[in-house]
């Protein structure tokens, strides 16, 4: 004896509209970590170094400011990651 599901799967012919794409979440945090990422390569390659030395000058610490940026592009990673993919959604 067979029986018949409860709920029929969608058609595979059915295509969702492009500004439905254009709006999912996940795609936007994406794209924002991308960016982020990218701002701390470019800062890598061009960007300054911190200098910091004594008072005489004999003394000299240098800092590539890759570093300051990648320690501050890790935590808006996470934010940006607990938002964009961790929201539970309410229409499903």
């Amino acid at each position: 004896m067979s029986t018949i599901p409860s709920k029929m799967p969608a058609a595979s012919s059915e295509r969702r509209d492009w500004t439905e794409r254009v709006l999912v979440e996940e795609m936007w945090a994406s794209l924002a970590i991308v960016a982020i990422w990218l701002t701390v390569l470019f800062d890598a390659l061009y960007g300054p170094d911190f200098v910091s030395s004594n008072g005489a000058g004999t003394n000299t610490t240098t800092i590539p400011s890759a570093v300051i940026v990648a320690l501050f592009a890790y935590l808006a990673t996470r934010v940006v990651a607990r938002y964009g993919f961790g929201r539970q959604r309410e229409d499903g």
